[in-house]
């Protein structure tokens, strides 16, 4: 059997492989409140339908002023709920598993979705303030109120009440979003968190709001819910946060209960240079999985299945995250599949266009 397409078991879930579907923003929600539609159980059913073992839905907002943008999906509403199950449930018929990314803009919030302009939409057009652990905007983006230390325990209850709702929408697993300069990497990283209080500073302080979120979230969902947590390894800027830093905080979060970790990069600061490449960011992936023992995925420029085969086999991974191979091809699971002569269950509606094996 191939690695790709073995199984793997974090703590009561059963995922039929390890080719899943990395959470990607698609801006979608019409209505402007939140709430998916058909247009995410067709998007996101069909990945499930294509092989993936896992799906993982968008960054889906805490509060209605943790969005990125009025397009974007929230679970900080009882009324988003139904909508979600329907697309839980449809991706379990077909044999994978779904997770959802739970994220807080801060910010980098009431932005324009990339097809409608750029910068922040104005609170006559349905976008609001924005707040930070600074006042320091980011480039191209209003200045955001700096959070006072009396408002934090809100932000940590919206995280463990989303949490909740996931868990009634039918989801199987939750990824914390403290990555791509959203709030949690606003306060980890020391370029935007300039705090002297219990949440700036040492790095301890740089990481409470984080691993109290942690905490909450799993005293919430219960022992049996996988927890997993993205990360940006560097900001690629010197004096900022790395790779080091992620390794320590990985390691507290996973004593508190955080099972998978999922290693991106950047996002704080624009005008900085990231190598890409294929595979570029499977070394942080596998760094993290050496400093804590925790399962880890790797993400981004993964983009066939000999590529994907190779990081697992070869390395320190447990996962591989795949984003835009998803997009341009949603049965990409299946294809993978065939060209490494693995053999797994096809939709049964299909399999007339099973490929043949490599």
């Amino acid at each position: 059997m191939t690695k790709l397409f073995s199984p793997i078991k974090i703590r009561d879930l059963e995922i039929k492989n390890r080719l899943w579907v990395s959470p990607m923003c698609m801006y979608s929600c019409e209505g402007q409140d939140g709430i998916v539609g058909q247009w995410h159980l067709v998007h996101l059913g069909s990945r499930a339908m294509g092989g993936a073992g896992m799906v993982i839905a968008e960054a889906s907002a805490v509060s209605p002023e943790g969005r990125i943008s009025p397009w974007c999906p929230g679970l900080y509403a009882d009324n988003q709920i139904a909508p979600w199950k329907v697309i839980t449930d449809f991706i379990r018929e077909q044999g994978a598993t779904s997770g959802i990314q739970l994220a807080h803009a801060g910010r980098k919030g009431s932005t324009h979705r990339p097809t409608s302009g750029s910068g922040s939409v104005a609170t006559s057009d349905g976008g609001w303030e924005t707040y930070s652990a600074t006042s320091e905007a980011f480039q191209g983006l209003d200045a955001p109120r700096m959070l006072s230390i009396g408002e934090i325990p809100r932000i940590v209850a919206d995280f463990a009440s989303a949490a909740l709702r996931a868990q009634k929408a039918g989801f199987d697993s939750i990824e914390i979003h403290a990555a791509h300069g959203y709030l949690l990497h606003q306060f980890l990283s020391p370029i935007s968190n300039k705090r002297d209080d219990l949440y700036g500073g040492p790095l301890e302080n740089r990481a409470r709001l984080l691993l109290e979120i942690v905490a909450e979230v799993r005293k919430a969902v219960g022992e049996q819910m996988p927890v997993f947590i993205r990360f940006s390894s560097t900001d690629y800027v010197e004096g900022g946060w790395d790779q080091d830093q992620t390794n320590q905080v990985a390691k507290w979060c996973r004593e508190l209960g955080a099972d998978l970790f999922d290693l991106s990069s950047g996002g704080l600061i624009t005008g900085v240079k990231i190598p890409t490449g294929p595979g570029y960011q499977v070394e942080f992936a596998e760094s993290a999985k050496r400093a804590t023992g925790s399962d880890v995925a790797a993400v981004g420029q993964i983009t066939n299945a000999t590529q994907a085969e190779q990081v697992l086999s070869e390395g320190l991974v447990d996962v591989v995250l795949v984003g835009r191979e998803f997009l341009r091809d949603p049965y990409f699971g299946l294809r993978a599949a065939a060209e490494l002569s693995a053999d797994i269950q096809w939709p049964h509606q299909y399999e007339r266009g099973r490929w043949p094996s490599a």
